[in-house]
């Protein structure tokens, strides 16, 4: 053993880990949204919530990224901590299967078809289709499934990398009383816990593990304790992720750590005073790498369904170990965006969404009651006006900062477009709320100075409320539901707006020189007609958001000069609001 196989193992463990950084990244990618929609809609059945856990962790081929990934949907509200104790559960389990992949580099036939059946023998061939795949797909999904290919190749040959450097070590005397030391299950388990906290990764610790039993040197009895020390190692990435998160998603760090730790102070002494009755012939032998996957797949099965039937009592040792301190504040708790999300950027995606329609529908309310105040004033609805104002201010500020952060990752084309999207629209939700406080204001005005506004400009008000309300709703249902055919409602309407707010113009002048209306109403008028007109803008800037996105652009003067000139839909639909709406 020398310095050059060093460097080949480092070599290796670099090749491992980034083929199993990009493996995940793409997979997830892959996935899409249907990774959290899964843990959102997360059913209470514990079986169901263990499988899940695992197929997911098999899916981003990582238990401490489905665990992260868990602590940011936690922090962030979505979920609560105790419905990710089954997930975790499943996650332990669902990590084995990397194991089982790399114990088939032992395979030893001259048969061709076992020995294709050799990850270093058919990885060529993925790591090829995949270059080809990645170079030449048009489809986002597909150049992901390419770089899952080459992913898998360098891992792989990572794993080969790391069985080669260690190949030497079998002759080595020193090498050889140095493993002796591992037949103290204490040892093993701390040095398989410490080695996997260091590198983080469980994978690449269990694959490592497995190249150094190909020398032949590791026996059963020193193999499990370090099994069982690389699960509780495993947790080091979670637990450095919560730091700075609440309370809850602290827990899910906790929770964890503490069921790999009580499945090892469990099966461990069980494992031992049984094998001290027995003398099982086995823990002498030399183990192999099926048989590291093995005992890797059994800890953790076995680990589960001892735990899993505590889940409670494990839920309240949580709560007992990580108290809170303080409660959190109404404000803490709006739009709540964990940065852990930006790990998992197509989850990331879908919870700015979900936050993005919340901002929609609060916002139309806000304008609504913002309206309904000039028939029915009161102080508790105008307060209530700009509390709504102030939680869409942070929805705006909170979304903006974290969707700029977001769109800096690496996202698939479908999910930049809903970004940009998201990007375009809630500023548009954020001034809509401002002219709802204005409103409020001119209410107020009226109200204080006792001023009420002719019969005619009352009806003249009411027309254009009127038409608003329905082009808040038009744009509201159209948004929500991404209905881009809906869509094309808002613009008829937003210019029979403007032309509405030209004639009470024009007429507020008339009665001006009438002597029928006073110069002060007339300020107060102009105030309010200028945020109908802003608020209809806004709402033309969703509607037209939404239908650009459709076709890949964001062109909006393109959209809005193709529609108002010689389009026959949208005369067709500016008529029918017209007639709706006379003066």
């Amino acid at each position: 053993m020398d310095l050059f196989n060093v460097l080949t193992l480092c070599c290796g463990l670099a090749f491992f880990l980034f083929g199993m950084q990009t493996m995940s990244h793409n997979l997830e990618r892959l996935a899409g949204g249907k990774l959290e929609g899964t843990l959102k809609k997360m059913t209470a059945s514990p079986i169901v919530s263990c499988a899940l856990g695992a197929i997911i962790t098999i899916a981003m081929q990582s238990s401490s990224a489905c665990t992260v990934m868990l602590v940011g949907l936690v922090n962030s509200g979505i979920m609560h901590f105790a419905q990710t104790l089954n997930v975790i559960f499943g996650a332990n389990i669902g990590t084995t299967l990397t194991a089982w992949i790399l114990s088939l580099s032992g395979i030893e036939s001259d048969a061709f078809f076992l020995q294709m059946l050799k990850p270093v023998n058919f990885s060529p061939i993925l790591a090829v289709i995949g270059v080809f795949m990645t170079m030449l797909a048009k489809k986002e999904r597909n150049k992901s499934l390419g770089n899952i290919l080459v992913g898998f190749a360098v891992l792989m040959y990572g794993m080969s990398f790391m069985s080669d450097a260690v190949s030497p070590l079998a002759d080595m005397p020193e090498f050889g009383a140095l493993m002796v030391k591992f037949n103290n299950p204490a040892i093993g388990v701390i040095v398989g816990a410490l080695f996997t906290a260091l590198i983080q990764s469980s994978a690449a610790s269990v694959g490592i593990l497995q190249a150094l039993a190909m020398t032949g040197s590791v026996t059963y009895g020193m193999a499990i304790p370090i099994i069982m020390g690389q699960n509780i190692g495993t947790c080091i990435t979670a637990v450095i992720s919560c730091i700075g998160a609440n309370a809850g998603a602290k827990r899910v760090a906790v929770i964890h750590t503490l069921i790999n730790i009580l499945g090892t102070i469990i099966i461990l002494p069980v494992y031992l005073i049984l094998n001290a009755i027995f003398h099982f012939p086995i823990t002498d032998s030399p183990i192999d790498a099926m048989g590291i996957a093995l005992c890797h797949t059994l800890f953790n099965i076995i680990a589960t369904a001892l735990l899993m039937p505590n889940g409670k009592l494990i839920i309240r040792l949580t709560e007992w170990l990580t108290r809170e301190k303080g409660t959190a504040t109404e404000k803490d708790q709006i739009c709540i965006l964990d940065e852990r999300l930006l790990r998992s950027p197509s989850i990331a995606v879908r919870e700015c969404a979900e936050y993005t329609k919340e901002m929609c529908v609060i916002t139309r309310q806000t304008l609504q009651k913002a309206i309904a105040l000039f028939d029915d004033y009161s102080e508790e609805a105008a307060q209530e006006i700009v509390d709504l104002e102030n939680t869409i201010d942070l929805y705006e500020d909170r979304l903006g900062t974290f969707l700029v952060k977001l769109s800096a990752q690496a996202l698939s084309q479908t999910a930049a477009d809903e970004v940009s999207v998201m990007l375009h629209t809630i500023g548009d939700f954020e001034r809509m709320s401002d002219h709802a406080v204005t409103m409020k204001e001119v209410a107020e005005e009226l109200r204080e100075k006792n001023l009420t506004f002719s019969d005619e400009a009352r009806h003249e008000l009411n027309t254009v409320a009127a038409a608003i309300e329905e082009i808040l709703a038009l744009t509201e249902k159209s948004f929500l539901e991404n209905d881009g055919q809906l869509a094309t409602k808002v613009e008829p309407l937003e210019q029979v707006v403007d032309q509405l707010i030209t004639k009470v113009k024009a007429n507020h002048i008339a009665r001006l020189q009438r002597g029928e209306c006073s110069i002060v109403l007339g300020f107060i008028l102009s105030d309010l007609l200028h945020s109908f007109s802003r608020i209809s803008d806004h709402c033309s800037n969703v509607a037209v958001t939404v239908i650009e996105v459709e076709h890949n652009s964001f062109d909006t003067h393109q959209y809005l000069n193709a529609v108002k000139y010689g389009d026959d839909d949208f005369a067709e639909e500016f008529n029918r609001f017209a007639e709706k709406y006379p003066l």
